[in-house]
């Protein structure tokens, strides 16, 4: 089983920056990618970003590219995603998870969340 806690979220302006975190537990974190989703009221979960077992590669969803990094310590088996330039339309939960590829692009590994974390970008 594993455990996944998200935290780091908040309110801030449009342009402003959050550092969200997540704190694994219960399995082999390193051997695993890793990635955020995120969930606007009234729409299905998406694919945000992830990065390999190594932390040597990266993929982002178009909508965040530019804006948003990615990066994990294996060490502290946490993952983080800066998020600068923020606009309204990334207000969502944002929640972590292991990920695999799938058609063309990826998905949840594990079938169970965390709470997620709260963004609310205002304009």
């Amino acid at each position: 089983q594993v455990q996944l806690v998200e935290s780091g979220g908040g309110l801030v302006q449009a342009g402003g920056s959050l550092r969200l975190s997540c704190a694994a537990s219960g399995r082999t974190f390193s051997s695993y990618d890793m990635g955020w989703f995120r969930q606007a009221p009234g729409k299905e979960r998406e694919f945000v970003a992830t990065i390999s077992w190594s932390g040597a590669s990266t993929d982002y969803a178009d909508s965040v590219k530019g804006r948003f990094t990615i990066s994990r310590d294996t060490a502290k088996n946490t993952v983080y995603l800066q998020m600068n330039n923020l606009v309204p339309e990334d207000t969502a939960v944002y929640y972590c998870n292991a990920v695999r590829a799938y058609r063309g692009s990826y998905e949840p590994r594990f079938g169970s969340w965390g709470q997620g974390t709260q963004v609310t970008v205002s304009s």
